[in-house]
């Protein structure tokens, strides 16, 4: 690695999986953030998302805390940028209120704190650690003077991973990552060393409508329209899903969609995404389940589709609580 960094190296990427646990593994909690790799080197602090975009601005207490640590040799840090909510559980639904804003004011980092959940070292007082084994960076982590809002969140060793993910759904913990300790970094390569394993919830949606696909899809649809039942009845958007599909499905979905097509959205107001985007809209008489990482009041995060199911009647299908 160069002496000298202008822009962030990739960081290293898990595959996913059941977590494998036992000897010779450890196990950390998913956070649910922003994976951030920070750079510290002349007296400059940068923060490098994960495509190597500069997020440094958006996140200016970070970097208050990374230029006030002892020592004057470069150092490269690996971790998640989170937004705790009330009960100190990561919510990327608090985060989306940090994540999109350059440069935030005084107030919204008031009502928005973030923390830096290190998990691993890259280089420290000028030398290159990347070859060097898991257990021995975790060492060299434990060995730096983290202050609040930056921390090292803890690893297990010779631990039952089941357990602990248990743990983390118990804490609204996004899941686990199991990471071999003799495992060195690879930047930018995703490795069977690490092994993460989300949780996720499922809950039931109301098929609204359709979008039009493009490529191989371009005789089926992009993704389905969801919607659900608030406190009051109304039927509120959801968002779209478009992963989880068969393309058998997609074929027989298809043919049931254009059999229920309406001319106006079923939403009052329709979602402003809609708007010149060609979608299509149905009676809102399918229901399916779906699987979704969070829902924070307005949009499921990363849903993926599972299935129709005839046992519930549409009017019965609630948004889900917000976690």
């Amino acid at each position: 690695m160069a002496a000298s960094v202008r822009r962030g190296p990739s960081p290293m990427l898990a595959t996913g999986g059941p977590p494998p646990g036992g000897p010779g593994w450890a196990v950390e909690m998913k956070w649910d953030g922003v994976r951030i790799i920070a750079i510290r080197e002349a007296g400059e602090c940068t923060l490098f998302s994960r495509n190597g975009n500069d997020v440094s601005a958006a996140y200016p207490e970070i970097i208050t805390a990374l230029k006030e640590l002892p020592g004057k040799g470069s150092l490269i840090l690996d971790g998640e940028i989170v937004a705790p909510d009330r009960d100190g559980a990561p919510s990327f639904g608090r985060l989306q209120r940090r994540m999109h804003v350059v440069r935030p004011g005084e107030q919204l980092i008031g009502e928005v704190p973030v923390r830096f959940f290190v998990f691993d070292v890259l280089r420290v007082d000028d030398l290159d650690v990347t070859g060097e084994t898991y257990l021995q960076r975790r060492e060299r982590l434990a060995g730096l003077p983290l202050n609040e809002p930056l921390s090292a969140p803890p690893h297990w060793l010779d631990v039952d991973a089941a357990q602990l993910l248990e743990v983390a759904r118990e804490h609204r913990i996004e899941g686990v990552v199991s990471k071999r300790t003799d495992s060195v970094y690879l930047p930018g390569r995703r490795s069977p060393a690490w092994i993460k394993t989300p949780l996720r919830q499922n809950t039931e949606v109301v098929v609204a409508g359709w979008t039009p696909g493009a490529g191989g899809f371009g005789t089926t649809f992009g993704s389905l329209i969801m919607g659900a039942h608030d406190e009051t009845g109304r039927l509120v958007y959801l968002g779209n899903v478009g992963t989880g599909f068969t393309q058998a499905a997609r074929r027989v979905l298809r043919g049931a969609l254009d059999g229920i097509t309406v001319s106006a959205a079923p939403f009052d107001p329709p979602p402003p995404e809609a708007a010149g985007a060609g979608w299509h809209w149905v009676d809102p008489i399918l229901v399916a389940d779906v699987e979704y990482r969070e829902y924070s009041g307005e949009r499921l995060r990363m849903p993926s589709w599972k299935g129709l199911r005839t046992d519930k009647p549409p009017a019965l299908v609630s948004v889900p609580p917000v976690r």
